[in-house]
This record gives structure tokens, C-alpha cells and sequence, in this order.
């Protein structure tokens, strides 16, 4: 029941060229969504839940939050619900407000301006709007990372030319390792920038509109992007750690070689008349 009523809130007003307002956060890695899950849901996958005055809500796991026609107290009551659901916050979150245009007639879900258009506002349609959204907020937040893993990498890379030694501790450049497996971990595996959200296998006919959402935001394109990236920062951390393990390694064996000589040293002197 509770779901009819919002379809029929959510439906028939696109004849009248309704524009809905949406807002979409990256507020931290991790949402624990399994309280919202047991209060009363529209969908799943991602879940997506009514909120006060006839608005809705799409949350996704790794942080991304999604309203639609939400006024400020009700999103600013929505926001302080879920902040103890949070986990690892970001230190400054990433944010994008943009209107959806409704209308019956449209034949392209993006027109001429770049604006997003549906035929209808069903909660569907919200949901894939909302995975766009949620996905392109990801992937500005991890294109900023690796800008700056480039900052810290290429005066290494430098150092490494010019004077033939990494310049950087060993714990450092795992610190570097880390980062970029961390990143392409949530990537893959829980944003998937790269793969076709579930919704779409169980609605085929949403195909050719979330794919063209998808190459709007060139969702591929910058995640493909970053992984060429990560990968050159992964191969130079890498090479980095390589030569500075071999350079510990070389000081060791030169450590047991003066021991050796010290020894010996001692043992002649001990053979010497008289000492």
C-alpha cells in the first residue's frame, strides 16, 4: 500500500512538465543502511525509502545519499537520522544539486543542455538517476585522491632520476601501496563504476536510459581514468620499494662483511706474542 501511494505520487504529474529537484551527497565510505532497511522501504537494490512531504531517498552502502524533492528541514532531518549510521566520514563531503525535467513527450533521457529529462517520475527511473549521481560523486572524490598521490609520487619519481635513490622510507611508500589498493577495492567492488546496476537486468526497457546517463557523466571513461592512473602510481610505488628494499639488504650484507673483518681482526690480534 505504502508503495501505490508513492507510484501515485510519483506518477501523472509529468504531463504538466514537472521539475523535480534532486540533491546528491558522498558523505563517508561506509553507511550501515540495515536500520533504514527495516523501517518500511519502497525498493532494494538500492534501497530507496519515502521521506516527509512526498519526497524520496536513495542511500547506497558506500556512503552516497540521494533525495529528490526533499524541502531543507526535511533533508536536514533526514541527514542528522543517518549520521550515526556513518562510518569513516570524509573530511570535506562531495555534494551536486541538479533539476529532472518531466515530460511525457521526451525522446532522449538528456537534452540538448546537458539536463536530465524522464517520461515519467517513477521510482525506477529515481533509482537509476540516483546510481548516476551517487557514481559520478565517487568518482570525483577518487579522481581528487589520485591527483594528489601524483603530487606526493612525482618528486620521488625526480629524486629517483636525478640523484638515483628512492627519497622515500619503505613504511611510506606501503602507506602509498595501501591507498591505491583501498581505492580500487571500493571501486570494484562495492561502487562498481564500471558494471550496470542490478535494477537494469530486472528492467531491460531501462537499458538505453540508464546507458545514456551513464555516457553523460562518462562514468567508464574517468573510471577507466583513474585505474590507468593508480596503475602507474602502483608500478612507480613499487619500483620505489624495490630499490629501497635492495638498498637495505646491501647495507646488511655490508653490516655481516665488517663484522667478519672485525673478527678477524680480532682473532690476528689475539695471535700476536705478547697479547
Amino acid at each position: 500500500m505504502r508503495e501505490a501511494i508513492v507510484r501515485d505520487q510519483v506518477t501523472g504529474a509529468e504531463r504538466l512538465g514537472q521539475t523535480v529537484a534532486a540533491r546528491a551527497w558522498l558523505l563517508a565510505e561506509r553507511l550501515d543502511t540495515r536500520t533504514l532497511e527495516r523501517e518500511g522501504a519502497l525498493a532494494t537494490a538500492p534501497l530507496t525509502l519515502p521521506v516527509g512531504g512526498g519526497g524520496v531517498a536513495v542511500v547506497f552502502r558506500y556512503g552516497a545519499v540521494v533525495l529528490f524533492d526533499c524541502p531543507e528541514a526535511v533533508i536536514e532531518r533526514f541527514l542528522a537520522e543517518i549520521d550515526p549510521m556513518l562510518s569513516d566520514r570524509l573530511t570535506v563531503a562531495e555534494q551536486e544539486d541538479l533539476s529532472l525535467h518531466i515530460r511525457a513527450d521526451a525522446d532522449q533521457p538528456v537534452d540538448s543542455s546537458g539536463s536530465i529529462v524522464l517520461r515519467e517520475r517513477t521510482i525506477e527511473r529515481l533509482q537509476l538517476v540516483a546510481d548516476v549521481l551517487a557514481k559520478n560523486l565517487v568518482l570525483s572524490h577518487y579522481e581528487m585522491r589520485v591527483a594528489a598521490m601524483f603530487d606526493l609520487i612525482e618528486p620521488l619519481a625526480t629524486t629517483l632520476r636525478r640523484e638515483g635513490r628512492g627519497g622515500a622510507p619503505g613504511k611510506v611508500l606501503l602507506q602509498h601501496i595501501g591507498s591505491v589498493l583501498a581505492i580500487q577495492q571500493k571501486m570494484v567492488g562495492r561502487v562498481e563504476t564500471g558494471e550496470k546496476p542490478e535494477l537494469v537486468w530486472e528492467h531491460p526497457e531501462l537499458d538505453r536510459f540508464y546507458m545514456r546517463l551513464a555516457e553523460e557523466y562518462e562514468l567508464r571513461e574517468r573510471g577507466r581514468a583513474i585505474d590507468r592512473k593508480l596503475e602507474i602510481v602502483s608500478r612507480t610505488v613499487e619500483t620505489l620499494l624495490s630499490l629501497e628494499q635492495t638498498r637495505s639488504s646491501l647495507r646488511v650484507e655490508w653490516y655481516i662483511v665488517a663484522l667478519i673483518v672485525a673478527e678477524l681482526a680480532l682473532a690476528a690480534y689475539s695471535l700476536i706474542p705478547g697479547h
